[in-house]
């Protein structure tokens, strides 16, 4: 156990080693078996609440656990462990979501939660390996990101609409602006928005500061886009 919530590690993650690659498995499966079931599940109210408070419960509970461990181990630090990465903030949203219901959050969780967690699942920024603590909080946090929106979608019946990207945008550049005054008071760098990582990163394929700002929210609308295109087809079969 106390390995499990050790402050230093002597090895480091491996990108899609058997651990990253079973983590990647489980979203795709939990994924599938939401849409596989979603009638079923939609028309069961307590297996509906129940599987509506386990997301929220792997949302919630690694995070109380995560600044637990910031705080015991003396890690806490404004420049590094506040709420203000994409992801972070995703989650925080999304919590609110399941918990309101609100359809504008649903909005923009949808494309920049489901776009984030992908991403950050597949080109994992850790350090921690298995079986560590912050390991199984990492993919579990960016799992129950990903699941949120797709129950909203599949068992509540929400639906984003191409209005719900440009929503998404205008909430991505109000981000920017936010935390990248923030990042300026603390002399921290938050979303990388004052620099790129020290060590190799997907941000150096790019181009340099402040270019790559400007390529990545072309990226993001170009994902989000692709993302409501199967949204287009439902629209005209229900039509």
């Amino acid at each position: 156990m106390p390995s499990f919530f050790a402050r230093y590690v002597t090895e480091n993650f491996i990108p899609y080693s058997a651990s990253h690659t079973v983590m990647i498995a489980a979203m795709v499966v939990f994924s599938l078996l939401l849409y596989c079931f979603r009638s079923g599940i939609r028309n069961h109210a307590p297996i509906k609440k129940i599987i509506r408070y386990s997301i929220l419960l792997g949302l919630l509970a690694p995070q109380i656990v995560l600044y637990s461990w910031y705080v015991i181990q003396g890690l806490w630090d404004v420049k590094y462990t506040l709420p203000l990465e994409l992801c972070s903030i995703s989650q925080l949203l999304a919590i609110i979501m399941l918990f309101s219901r609100s359809r504008l959050l649903y909005q923009v969780v949808f494309f920049a939660g489901i776009g984030g967690a992908m991403q950050a699942m597949f080109t994992p920024d850790l350090d921690y390996p298995f079986p560590h603590f912050r390991f199984f909080h990492f993919f579990i946090v960016h799992i129950a990101i990903i699941l949120a929106p797709l129950y909203m979608t599949w068992i509540e019946n929400f639906r984003p609409t191409r209005k719900s990207i440009w929503i998404t945008m205008i909430f991505l550049n109000i981000l920017l602006v936010v935390v990248g005054g923030t990042d300026y008071w603390l002399g921290a760098n938050y979303m990388f928005l004052k620099h790129k990582p020290t060590g190799a990163s997907l941000l150096d394929l790019l181009g340099p500061y402040p270019y790559y700002l400007v390529v990545e929210e072309i990226i993001a609308l170009v994902i989000f886009t692709i993302m409501y295109l199967p949204f287009i087809r439902w629209k005209r079969e229900q039509d």
